[in-house]
C-alpha cells in the first residue's frame, strides 16, 4: 500500500499543496519551520484521525480558514481509492471515500495505515503513562480499525462515570440536600449508585475488550521489539514490553477480564466516589519498558531511550508487515537527533519499504542509503528537484 498523490486545503501553512508521490523512498528537505513536518502530518492523520504533535484539530486549520481538507489518492495492489477528510474545529469532521459523502470519519481507518516515528516519540520511554497508552490504542485500531468503536466506546461510557461519581460525590457531601454549587436538589446517593451499578458493566464490557486487544498486541510486539533494539544497538538488549494493569489479576480472556475489571470497580468504589474520578480500567494502566533487568524509564540512557523508541516503532511497523498490508514508514526529522551509527543502521533497516517518507533539514541529515525522490519545502511551496 502507499499514497500516490496528496492534496491539502488550508491544512496548517498550506493554503494549496498538490504532492504526487512514488513508491520507495521520498525526502521532504528544507529548513525548520517550512512545512515539512505539515505534509508527513497530514498522511498520518488519514490513518489516525489525530495528530501526532497536537491533540486537537483546531491547530491544524490554517489561520484565517472555517476548515482544512487533507485528500489522497491510495494505491493497495490493483486496487486505488481516494479518501477525503474535512477537518472542523468546534463541528463534527465529515468524510467521503471514492467521492461517496455518506461515510463516517472512522469508516475511512485502515485504507492508508503509517508508522511514524518523530522526535516527540522519545516520550514513549520517558514520559507518562497516557504516552503508551496511546502507542498501543493506535497500534490495535491500525490492525483491527473496528477497534475505534470499541475506544469510543469506551471513553463515551468513563465520561459519563465520571460525570456521575462527581454527582454521587456531592450528593454525599450534602446528604442528599440542595447542592452548594448546582443550585438545584441534587438525587440521593442511593439513587446514584443504582444508576453507577449499571456504567460499572458497560465500562467493564468495553474495558475487556481493549485489555485483551492489548494483551495480544503485546505479547506480537515482544519478539519484534527485541529483534528491532539488538539491530540498533548490539548488545545492549534485551528488552521486554510488561503491562500493568490498573485491575490486577491473571485472566486472559475477555469473559475473565470483565469479572476482574468488575471487581477492582466495586473494591475501588468508596475511594472513587470520595475522589469523583474512575480509579480503575484500561485508562489508568501502563505499560512498562525494560532494558535488561531495569524500567527504561529513569535508567535508560538517552541514546538508549531514542534507540528504545525507534524499537517499538520498527515492531509496529514489522507486526503490520506481516499481516499483509504494509504501511507508509514516516520518519520525520529523525536522522538529526541520532549518532552516525544508529543513523546507518536505522536507514539500512527502512530503505526496503514500499513506501518511506522522510524530513530533514539539509539533504546530508538523509542516509545516502536512502536514494530515492526529493522535494523541496520552502515558504509554503512544495518543489520536486
Amino acid at each position: 500500500m502507499h499514497v500516490t498523490h496528496l492534496s491539502l486545503a488550508d491544512f496548517r501553512s498550506y493554503a494549496r499543496a498538490e504532492v504526487p508521490l512514488d513508491p520507495g523512498v521520498t525526502a521532504f528537505v528544507g529548513p525548520n519551520g517550512q512545512g515539512k513536518t505539515n505534509l508527513v502530518e497530514a498522511v498520518g492523520y488519514l490513518a489516525t484521525l489525530g495528530s501526532h504533535r497536537v491533540a486537537s484539530d483546531a491547530p491544524l486549520v490554517r489561520m484565517g480558514a472555517e476548515r482544512a481538507v487533507v485528500r489522497a489518492q491510495v494505491r493497495q495492489g490493483d486496487r486505488q481509492q481516494l479518501i477525503e477528510l474535512e477537518l472542523n474545529p468546534g463541528k463534527a469532521n465529515r468524510a467521503r471515500i471514492n467521492r461517496s459523502s455518506q461515510v463516517r470519519p472512522r469508516d475511512v481507518l485502515g485504507i492508508v495505515r503509517t508508522v511514524l516515528f518523530a522526535p516527540e516519540d522519545l516520550a514513549l520511554v520517558k514520559g507518562d503513562p497516557g504516552e503508551r497508552r496511546r502507542f498501543l490504542d493506535e497500534l490495535i485500531t491500525a490492525r483491527s480499525p473496528r477497534m475505534a468503536g470499541v475506544r469510543s466506546d469506551y471513553e463515551r461510557v468513563l465520561k459519563q462515570r465520571n460525570t456521575l461519581l462527581k454527582t454521587a460525590a456531592l450528593a454525599r457531601r450534602h446528604g442528599g440536600r440542595r447542592g452548594a454549587t448546582a443550585g438545584r436538589a441534587e438525587p440521593g446517593p442511593g439513587a446514584d449508585l443504582v444508576t453507577l451499578d449499571v456504567w460499572d458493566q458497560h465500562l467493564a464490557r468495553a474495558g475487556a475488550e481493549l485489555l485483551a486487544q492489548r494483551m495480544d498486541l503485546i505479547a506480537a510486539l515482544q519478539p519484534l521489539a527485541d529483534k528491532a533494539y539488538e539491530q540498533l544497538a548490539p548488545g545492549g538488549g534485551p528488552v521486554a514490553l510488561e503491562y500493568k494493569p490498573s485491575a490486577p489479576g491473571e485472566a486472559h480472556t475477555r469473559e475473565d477480564l470483565y469479572a476482574q475489571l468488575m471487581a477492582a470497580l466495586t473494591e475501588a468504589r468508596k475511594q472513587e466516589i470520595e475522589r469523583g474520578v474512575t480509579l480503575v480500567g484500561p485508562h489508568r494502566d501502563d505499560l512498562v519498558l525494560r532494558l535488561g533487568q531495569l524500567p527504561a524509564k529513569g535508567y535508560a540512557s538517552h541514546g538508549e531511550s531514542w534507540s528504545y523508541a525507534l524499537a517499538l516503532r520498527l515492531a509496529s511497523y514489522d507486526l503490520l508487515r506481516a499481516e499483509g498490508n504494509e504501511p507508509v514508514l514516516i520518519l520525520d526529522d529523525v536522522f538529526a537527533e541520532l549518532d552516525a551509527r544508529r543513523r546507518e543502521r536505522l536507514a539500512e533497516l527502512v530503505a526496503p519499504g514500499e513506501q518511506v517518507l522522510v524530513t530533514a533539514a539539509v539533504d546530508d541529515d538523509v542516509p545516502h542509503v536512502l536514494a530515492g525522490a526529493r522535494y523541496a519545502v520552502a515558504d509554503g511551496t512544495v518543489e520536486r528537484v
